[in-house]
């Protein structure tokens, strides 16, 4: 095959823009990476095994409207994918398609043309917090006075008190970790590579400064501060041992407090930001302290109003609704038959 042939074959780029661009020029983490390759190999196999198409005869210009749209539409109808899978697996054939005209001016035609492609609309939804002060100090008091206990306490602690991402936890060293007038700071590696300090309460400190002394008495700068010992291995704890905890307590305490549904490290996360902004903290503080890249996001998934905030959003102006009256009708006809006449 000719290379100006090649350069055509839709999947020419694709090498480049998952081990390339995707973790170094667009400093996407490991997850976005595979979610990114994923999505990429779901569309080939559609290709191949759908529309009978082998990948080396799969060009550009074969990526129309409405094959993308064909696309979409099998993802969810045939497939029965959820709507919100779909439009992930729609976003990464576009990102895909943005990256390879931006290094080729001739392919920006078929970028637009598949941009159009439309999303599935989908309805906007919180997803649910820890209303109950007592359910969450009940949750995070639930570890019982063990070394493990202790462990298990600190991480929920710090999910909570600092809104950390459950992969940020997992990511801090030793040597990210500063103790200064008794008060903890952390230095986290977020979203995208981008740092941010988190400050922890004075009773989060603690028990962090209990924990080092417990797990980390020579504090080696490159040892994860929370981790897990096999066979003698000193390694980071897997972000799902951590969901497995979170739910292992929840379901421990749910028959006496009011709990979501389904308890993740993400519903401290939600919590803490959440009752931040029913508490007015500006959201800009907020969304620093989250790490989010706009205030935009934070304001999409953080501002739901609580309902006793709600309730008095409700009694404003309550004098203009008229009082509750007895049902006594002015219309003879309707009184006598009231009466019983």
């Amino acid at each position: 095959m000719k290379k100006e042939d090649i350069s055509q074959l839709f999947f020419c780029k694709n090498h480049d823009f998952l081990y390339v661009y995707i973790p170094k020029q667009h400093n996407g983490s490991s997850h976005t990476q595979s979610t990114y390759k994923s999505g990429m190999k779901s569309f080939r196999k559609y290709i191949n095994q759908v529309m009978g198409i082998h990948t080396n005869k799969f060009k550009f210009s074969d990526c129309t409207y409405d094959f993308l749209l064909d696309y979409r539409n099998h993802l969810h109808d045939k497939m029965h994918l959820a709507e919100s899978t779909c439009n992930n697996k729609l976003a990464v054939i576009k990102s895909y398609m943005n990256y390879v005209a931006g290094r080729d001016i001739s392919l920006q035609q078929y970028a637009f043309v598949i941009s159009q492609v439309p999303f599935y609309t989908l309805p906007k939804k919180h997803q649910p917090i820890i209303e109950s002060e007592d359910a969450l100090a009940a949750l995070l008091s639930a570890p019982h006075n063990t070394k493990k206990g202790l462990r298990d306490k600190v991480i929920m602690s710090i999910l909570y008190d600092a809104g950390l991402r459950v992969e940020e936890i997992v990511s801090i060293k030793i040597r990210d970790v500063d103790i200064k007038d008794g008060c903890v700071s952390l230095k986290i590696n977020g979203k995208g590579d981008k740092e941010r300090l988190a400050v922890l309460d004075i009773k989060t400190s603690a028990l962090v400064k209990q924990y080092l002394d417990e797990f980390h008495p020579y504090l080696e700068p490159t040892s994860p501060l929370i981790y897990t010992k096999i066979k003698g291995n000193i390694g980071s704890m897997t972000t799902r041992n951590i969901q497995k905890m979170i739910k292992k307590y929840a379901d421990q305490i749910k028959d006496k407090y009011d709990l979501p549904e389904s308890v993740s490290p993400h519903t401290f996360r939600r919590t803490r930001g959440t009752m931040l902004y029913r508490e007015g903290i500006p959201l800009e503080a907020i969304s620093r302290m989250l790490g989010h890249s706009s205030t935009q996001t934070t304001r999409d998934h953080y501002s739901s109003p609580s309902i006793e905030q709600m309730r008095k959003i409700a009694q404003k102006k309550n004098e203009l609704i008229p009082d509750e009256v007895q049902l006594w009708p002015d219309d003879e006809e309707e009184l006598n038959a009231i009466l019983g006449f």
